[in-house]
Formats: C-alpha cells, sequence, structure tokens
C-alpha cells in the first residue's frame, strides 16, 4: 500500500476558487479536513470546483490582463467592456495567477459592468452570441451576491438557446445552487442529467462527484446510492494499481473526498461489512485498500482503536492475497500502540509474525514488509525472553532466524530459551546450527559462533552428568563428536584443552583406553594447555598405559606427572598424591623388570628392579624389586652374583618377611654352583631358626652326602634315626634305610644299624630292590657274625650246656641267613645255601670234634664216639646236601665265589667225587655250531 498516498488523500488541505474576482462569500470556497467541516453530517461540504475553458495567449498573462483591464477602464462601449472584462477573468482563470482587478476592485467593476449587460439586452445588439452574454451576466449577478438573478439567467440561457455549449455549466450551476440552498434531491436530478447528457467529461465528472454529496445529504437512505456514486468516480480517476502509484493531479481533492465520505457512510453504518457489501457485487478494483485504510483511520483518529483493528482484520481476512494485508496488520500494531495497550499490540504483532513466517509467504512481502515482519519478531522473542517464556521466545527466534541476516545470534538465544525451557535437543540443534551453519548476509560466520560451539558443548556435558550408567556412553560419544566438530572449526580457541583434558579422563572411566588416550595425547599437542589440563592428561595417559601393559610408556607418563606436581604443588588434589605418583612410578618400572625377567633378559630386568629404589626408597616395593632382582639373577644363573645380592638384602632387611626366603634361594643357588658345603651350613643355620629343623637336616645330610662329608652326615643320619617316626609312607622306608645302609657303610653303629634295617625291612609294608637288597646283605652280616660266634662254641663239658649253646646261636644263624634270602632272593641265594652248609658241616665236625668224658671206659668211650658219629653224620649229609643244591645252581644262575666255596666244601666231604681238577669252559654256541 502507498501509504504516503493514503496520509496525503486523508490529510491533505484544499482550498480551490471557483471564479476569480468576487467575495469570499460568492467563491463558496471550503477547507477539506476531516472533523473541521462541520459538526454533524449535514454540515460536511464538498470540495468546491474549478472551471475553465480556453487556453492562455502566447504573451505574458500579467501584460494581457493589464491591457484588457485598461480597455475595460477607458472604454465607453459597453460591448467592449463586457468583451474586455470576459477575457480578463478568463486570462486569470487559466494562468492560475492573481492579476487584473483585485477582490476589492472586483465587486464595483461586476456593479458596472451589469449596467452594461442590461443595457446591450435591452438594445437587443450585441456583437457576440448572446447565451454568452447571459452567462456573463449569470456570473456577473453571482459574485455581487445576486443568486436568484444568476439562477434566472441560467434557466433562460437554457431556454433560449438548449444547444449551446454552456448549457452544461449552467446546469451545473443551477444543480449547485440547490444544492447550496439544501435541496438535495433537486440538486441530485440536475447532477444525474448532467452525467447522462453530452457534457464535458470534465465537468460530468464533476458533476458525479456532487451527485455523490447531494445523494449523501439525503441522510442514511440514500447512502448506498451514494456510496456507489463515489465509487465509481474512484473506478474513473483510480482505474489500475499505476494511477495509485500516480494519481492524477486534478482529481486529487475529489479522490480524497470520496474516500472520506465512503469511510464516514460505512464508519456510521456496519463498518467493515458495508464496506464488503458495497464492493461484493462489482467488478475487482484496484482502490479497495484505500477505503479499508481510511476507515480504520477514521475510527482510529476518532479514538476508536478497537473498531480500526477490526477494520484492518477483516481488510487482511477478505484480501489474504493483496499485496496492502500486511500494512494493515501492521497498522493494527501502530493503533494499539496509539490506544497505550501494550498487550493488545503484542498480540497484534504476533499475528502479523503468524501469518507470514512461512518462506513462501515471508518472501511475498515487500522489503519494508520484510524488515517490519523481523522487527516484530525480535520484539517478541526478546518480550518472551524477558518473560521467561522461554519456549515462546524461542520459536520467535528460530522462526527469525530463517528470514533474518543476523541467523548465528538469533539461533544463539534460541539455543539458550530452549535450554531454559528444558529442551536440550532442540537447545543442541539450535546452538550446532549457530556456531557452524549460520552465515550472515556477507557469508562471514556469526562472531560469536565458538560461544555457540561452546553452549552446545555444555548441554551434552551436564546431560552426561545426568545420565544413567548405561547411556553415559552413547552421551560420551556424541560429546566427543561434538569436541571434534569444535575442534576442527575454532582451532585456537583456549578451551579446547581443558575440554579434551575432560574426555580422556571420562573416556578411561568408561574403559575405553583407546580414545582416552587419543585425547590425551590431542590435549598435550596444544600449546594452549594449562598446567593443570596437562598434568591431569599425564595422569590419564599413566593410567591408560598401565591397563594395556605398556610399562615403559606408563613409566614415562608418570615421569612427567611427577615433574609438574612437584614443580607445582597445588596441582595434587590429596596431600599425598604426590607419594601415590611415586608408587606407581616405582611400580611401573617394577612391571617392566618382572616382564625382562619373564623373557629372559636379566640384565635389563635387574637394571629396572634396581631402579625402583631411586624412586621410592626403602618401600615395600622398592624391597621386592631388590629380591626379584635376587630371583632374576638366580633365573639366569648367574650364582654368585645372587649370592651376594640375597646376602645383601638379608643384612639390610633382617626383619622382612621376604628374608624367610633368602635362606631357601641361597641353598639353591650354592647347590646349583657346585657349593654343596655351603648349601648344607645354610640349611643348618636356617634349622636352627625353623620350628621343625629336621626338614631343613635332612636336606643338609644329603648335601653333606654329595659333598662326601661323611661325618656330618653320618651324624644327621644317627640323630634323625633315633627320633624318626615309623615311616608312614613309602619314601620314609627307603629314606631311613637308605640312611642305615650308609651307616654300614661307613661302619658306624653297623650291628646295631643292621638289625634295625632287618627288623625295619620285614616289618614294613612298602619295599624297593635296594632296600630289599640292603636287608638281604644286612641279614647275612648279621648271620655270618652268629656263624662265628657258632663256631667258636666249643663242645665241652658238660656236652648239653654247650650242645644247648651252639644250638641256638646256629638256629639264629640260619634264621639270618633264611631271612637273607627271603629279602634278596636270588641275589644271595648262593651265599646263604654256602653259609647254612657250613653251619651243619661245622656242627658236625664239632661234634665229632668234642670231648669225649673223661669218666668213661674205653669201651664207653668208643661206643659214645659211634654214638657222635651217627649224629654228626644227618648233619654232614645236610651240609652235603645245601652244597650239592648250591651247586646245581650253576646251570640256572652261573658259577660264583660261594658255588665255588661250595664246591670246595664238597670235595673236602666228598673227595672221591668232587677232589678233583676242574676246567670251566665258556660255552659259545656259534662256535660250537661251526665246529
Amino acid at each position: 500500500m502507498n501509504r504516503q498516498f493514503m496520509r496525503r488523500l486523508s490529510l491533505a488541505v484544499i482550498l480551490i476558487s471557483a471564479v476569480p474576482g468576487g467575495s469570499v462569500a460568492a467563491q463558496e470556497s471550503f477547507r477539506v479536513e476531516l472533523g473541521r467541516d462541520g459538526e454533524t453530517l449535514g454540515d460536511m461540504r464538498p470540495v468546491f470546483l474549478k472551471f475553465e475553458s480556453r487556453p492562455l495567449p502566447a504573451i505574458s498573462p500579467k501584460e494581457v490582463a493589464r491591457r484588457y483591464q485598461k480597455l475595460f477602464e477607458k472604454s465607453d462601449e459597453p460591448e467592449v467592456r463586457i468583451d474586455a472584462l470576459n477575457r480578463l477573468n478568463n486570462i486569470r482563470d487559466r494562468s492560475g495567477q492573481d492579476i487584473g482587478f483585485s477582490d476589492e476592485q472586483q465587486s464595483a467593476v461586476y456593479e458596472e459592468a451589469l449596467a452594461s449587460y442590461e443595457s446591450i439586452l435591452a438594445r437587443g445588439s450585441f456583437s457576440g452570441k448572446l447565451d454568452e452574454l447571459l452567462y456573463q451576466m449569470a456570473k456577473a449577478h453571482a459574485l455581487t451576491g445576486q443568486h436568484e438573478e444568476s439562477i434566472q439567467r441560467l434557466r433562460q440561457l437554457m431556454g433560449l438557446y438548449p444547444r449551446s455549449s454552456l448549457v452544461p455549466e449552467a446546469r451545473f450551476r443551477i444543480a449547485e445552487a440547490a444544492y447550496n440552498a439544501g435541496e438535495y434531491q433537486e440538486a441530485e436530478t440536475g447532477y444525474r442529467q448532467l452525467i447522462e447528457g453530452d457534457g464535458h467529461q470534465d465537468l460530468a465528472m464533476k458533476a458525479r462527484y456532487m451527485l455523490g454529496w447531494s445523494q449523501f445529504k439525503q441522510g442514511p437512505a440514500a447512502w448506498n446510492r451514494s456510496a456507489e456514486t463515489f465509487m465509481a468516480l474512484l473506478d474513473q480517476h483510480l482505474p489500475s494499481e499505476a494511477t495509485l502509484l500516480d494519481p492524477p493531479h486534478t482529481g486529487l481533492d475529489m479522490i480524497e473526498d470520496s474516500f472520506r465520505v465512503l469511510a464516514l457512510m460505512a464508519a456510521r453504518a456496519d463498518n467493515s461489512a458495508t464496506l464488503a457489501a458495497w464492493l461484493g457485487n462489482r467488478a475487482p478494483v484496484a482502490w479497495p485498500h484505500l477505503l479499508y485504510d481510511r476507515l480504520a483511520d477514521l475510527h482510529a483518529l476518532e479514538g476508536r482503536f478497537d473498531l480500526a483493528v477490526g477494520i484492518n482484520q477483516a481488510f487482511a481476512g477478505n484480501y489474504p492475497e493483496h499485496s496492502a494485508a500486511p500494512d494493515f496488520l501492521a497498522q493494527s500494531v501502530d493503533y494499539w500502540r496509539m490506544a497505550g495497550d501494550t498487550s493488545k499490540a503484542r498480540e497484534a504483532r504476533a499475528d502479523y509474525v503468524a501469518r507470514y513466517q512461512s518462506q513462501p509467504k515471508f518472501q511475498e512481502l515487500r522489503g519494508q514488509q520484510q524488515a517490519l515482519w523481523r522487527d516484530y519478531s525480535r520484539f517478541l522473542g526478546d518480550y518472551h525472553y524477558a518473560a521467561q517464556d522461554w519456549t515462546s521466545a524461542a520459536g520467535y527466534y528460530e522462526v527469525l532466524a530463517g528470514h533474518s541476516g543476523d541467523t548465528g545470534k538469533l539461533l544463539h538465544l534460541a539455543g539458550d530459551a530452549r535450554l531454559q525451557a528444558g529442551n536440550r535437543n532442540k537447545a543442541l540443534e539450535n546452538y550446532r546450527s549457530a556456531a557452524y551453519g549460520a552465515r550472515g548476509g556477507g557469508q562471514q560466520r556469526y562472531p560469536d559462533a565458538a560461544e555457540a560451539g561452546w553452549a552446545a558443548i555444555k548441554v551434552l556435558k551436564s546431560t552426561l552428568e545426568e545420565s544413567a550408567a548405561g547411556a553415559a556412553r552413547g552421551v560420551l560419544a556424541e560429546l566427543s563428536s561434538e569436541e571434534q566438530q569444535f575442534g576442527k572449526t575454532f582451532t585456537q580457541d583456549p578451551r579446547l584443552s581443558g575440554l579434551r583434558a575432560d574426555l580422556a579422563n571420562r573416556w578411561y572411566e568408561v574403559g575405553a583406553y583407546d580414545e582416552a588416550l587419543a585425547y590425551a595425547r590431542s590435549t598435550l599437542v596444544l600449546e594452549s594447555a594449562k598446567t593443570e589440563e596437562r598434568y591431569a592428561t599425564w595422569l590419564v595417559t599413566a593410567r591408560v598405559r598401565q591397563r594395556t601393559g605398556e610399562f615403559g610408556l606408563e613409566e614415562r607418563a608418570w615421569r612427567q606427572a611427577l615433574l609438574l606436581v612437584d614443580s607445582e604443588p597445588d596441582l595434587a588434589t590429596t596431600p599425598d598424591e604426590p607419594e601415590q605418583i611415586r608408587e606407581q612410578l616405582a611400580t611401573a618400572i617394577y612391571r617392566q623388570g618382572e616382564r625382562a625377567a619373564a623373557s629372559g633378559d636379566t640384565a635389563v630386568a635387574v637394571a629396572h628392579f634396581q631402579r625402583v629404589n631411586s624412586v621410592v626408597p626403602n618401600t615395600e616395593i622398592a624391597i621386592r624389586a631388590r629380591f626379584d632382582a635376587s630371583n632374576a639373577l638366580l633365573k639366569a644363573s648367574e650364582w654368585q652374583t645372587a649370592i651376594n645380592e640375597l646376602n645383601r638384602f638379608r643384612l639390610d632387611y633382617p626383619a622382612h618377611e621376604l628374608t624367610e626366603e633368602v635362606s631357601e634361594k641361597l641353598v639353591y643357588a650354592y647347590h646349583e654352583s657346585r657349593q654343596p658345603l655351603k648349601a648344607a651350613g645354610e640349611l643348618m643355620a636356617a634349622s636352627e631358626r625353623a620350628q621343625e629343623p629336621w626338614p631343613l637336616k635332612l636336606r643338609a645330610a644329603a648335601l653333606y652326602h654329595q659333598a662326601g662329608e661323611l661325618p656330618e652326615r653320618n651324624a644327621l643320619y644317627m640323630d634323625w634315626l633315633a627320633v624318626a617316626p615309623d615311616p608312614d609312607a613309602a619314601a620314609d622306608h627307603v629314606q631311613q634305610q637308605t640312611m642305615r645302609h650308609r651307616l654300614i657303610e661307613s661302619g658306624v653303629d653297623s650291628v646295631r644299624q643292621q638289625k634295625a634295617m632287618v627288623t625295619r625291612e620285614a616289618a614294613s609294608q612298602w619295599h624297593s630292590e635296594e632296600t630289599l637288597l640292603w636287608a638281604g646283605k644286612a641279614a647275612l652280616a648279621l648271620g655270618a657274625s652268629v656263624a662265628q660266634e657258632f663256631a667258636a662254641i666249643r663242645l665241652e663239658h658238660p656236652l648239653e650246656r654247650a650242645l644247648e649253646r651252639k644250638q641256638k646261636a646256629m638256629e639264629q644263624a640260619q634264621a639270618y641267613f633264611l631271612e637273607a634270602e627271603s629279602f634278596a632272593g636270588e641275589t644271595v641265594a648262593s651265599e646263604v645255601l654256602y653259609r647254612r652248609a657250613e653251619l651243619y658241616r661245622t656242627l658236625a665236625a664239632d661234634l665229632m670234634a668234642s670231648e669225649v668224658p673223661s669218666e668213661l671206659n674205653e669201651l664207653e668211650a668208643m661206643q659214645y664216639q659211634m654214638l657222635l658219629e651217627e649224629e654228626a653224620w644227618p648233619l654232614e649229609e645236610r651240609a652235603m646236601e645245601l652244597h650239592s643244591r648250591n651247586h646245581g645252581r650253576i646251570a640256572s644262575q652261573g658259577f660264583d665265589e660261594w658255588i665255588g666255596q661250595s664246591l670246595e666244601a664238597l670235595a673236602v666231604m666228598h673227595p672221591g667225587r668232587y677232589d678233583r681238577e676242574l676246567r670251566w669252559m665258556s660255552w659259545n654256541m656259534e662256535e660250537n655250531e661251526g665246529a
């Protein structure tokens, strides 16, 4: 809408003279100012209209007027004077200049002219046209205040000269006189006749204008006719959009007055409904919005703002696609502001914004309308923001952002409002768009884009803090993605380092070590990273490396963290934090030592273990590291170095629990380094401290045995066998029997040990080939010893007693021999047979050689001797039998010394059979077969 034109039509003050020269009263001119030309509708007056006919002369109008004026004053001829006066008036009208006679002079001039007119009419002779003379006479009467006479002359002109060109103007003057006299129906008839006749077009238009006024003056019953007349007039003056922009200057007053009267009639009727009824059945025209606007202004000027707004709303509703519709809605805002109703003004703004917020609708707005839409949107957004109506504020900011060059700032505000409203997802969307998607008209990034991006990060961090454990990882991934976008876009932002350090910690907490390590690295490469951020990042790096077993890198991270916290103690969150870091550093070094030891890299392992003490001297881990260094040396078979380290460890930490293990490790080292005596000595020393010393002493005994230190060994054997419990396992039985065997071999308490060996073997349920053999030999030795005792018993008188003693000795020897055979079997069978046979042979020989009682006579002595022979003979036979059995073993077992001794015995006992030279030959089957 051309609002400048509307205001021009509404408020212009127009003063138009009807005929130059005459009095003010005769001119009938009016000020057309709404509200000032009458207190009632009946007081309202139309604009007075000018009439003109001829073209001006080529010379100066002022000079021509001067000559006609001089001619009028000097001439005595009525025709000349009248003609001069007519021409003078025409020149004044056409030029628009104040020339000729003054207003005061004109009254006197026309008084004189009337006499000339009367004289000419009386003579009946006039060189000009009589209709013109009548017209001029009517005009002179009008100028001199003789209105009735003026009308009579005009009626006379119409009656005498109905075809005169002056008839239309005369008719107009007659109708005008009726109008001025309040005879509006007569005036309507006159104006209508003029319009329907063949009058001049300009005069017909003026008549139409006055026709509308004549109808208006007749009251509401004629207003519909008046409205149609004024609208037809508007159709003629404003037929197109082009004429709205450049209306005809000559008709501007009539156009304005037409709108004024139409608005007034509608205001006194049914307002917008009346306008809709008037316009509804007419063909579309270009000017209805001006009429609606005039009606709205009328109500607004008279303080009826609600009605004025209603008119605006009605137009926007009836003509929603009209380009002026937005202006009407905007005008409603102005009206409510004029009324002082801020709430209604705000609602009007909201209505305006809502109607045109879609992209297609917004694009239909003209430039100023779009600017106004933006102003309203921003106003409403700011208002709701201040009122803490966050959702509404955000909505306005978001819509405005789509139609503004300040998109980033608006979306930032929208994000803040959405966040306040609790809509984090929408806030995130707005912040992200403000930070990364918004550009101004010059494609420049929003100046505070970094702040918007940071706001999105803060939203995600807040969401992360409130997330349940199961959802935290997903939010953390989203936060990381946001950080990557922020870091890529705002590479120099000083907050990046803190954010990345925080993300490193958070990823570590959820067990995502690769992500934690990546963020730790990205923090440390930033020159802007603060000391506390570097410190936190090194801590995360150290913990990740610890988790992944990268102990060398872990050590480096702990060292960096320790350097920082030592230089700035305030970095520590607890007083003991630096000490904890040192312990972690020591542990990392220790783990490297363990790994190197496991891989067989002893030198590296020992070096790592020994470095621990330099970090945390004499702490538990340092002590264990020294101990493990010794173990590594042992594992690497570096015996002497390990021995030295172990001895130093025992000297340095005599009360430490690990010191209890040193002795065992030294024993191992001594043993492996072929120092059994030192190993045995270590065991003996340890046994003195042990609650159960014998396991250590027995091991020492074994080492003494290995070293050939038999006295020390045998002493331990003797002590142990003196207190050892009965064996409850095969190993215990074998161990004890072995000790007895070795004691027997060493000649230490042999008989007792032999007896114990035999007894234990006979009673035991566990046997081995060795123990059985040892027991068998012990039994043989015992039997041989008893056999010597048996042989030494002389058969003296009383023979029975001596024989009884000898018999017991023989039975005991026999028992040992049989026991030996039961233990050792074939191994000792030849010797057992031999020794058993010898017992019989010895007893037989001793019987034969026994002393004959002295009290016997010779015969008795011979009988006694024969009796002894009878007793000795079975014994000798038994001896021969046993030796023969031994001899028979040659075929199955081969020849041995005990079979040989049996053969020697048989040769003595049976020389005819066995006393011969023998030659033992080996038998070779292959040689014999080839012989």
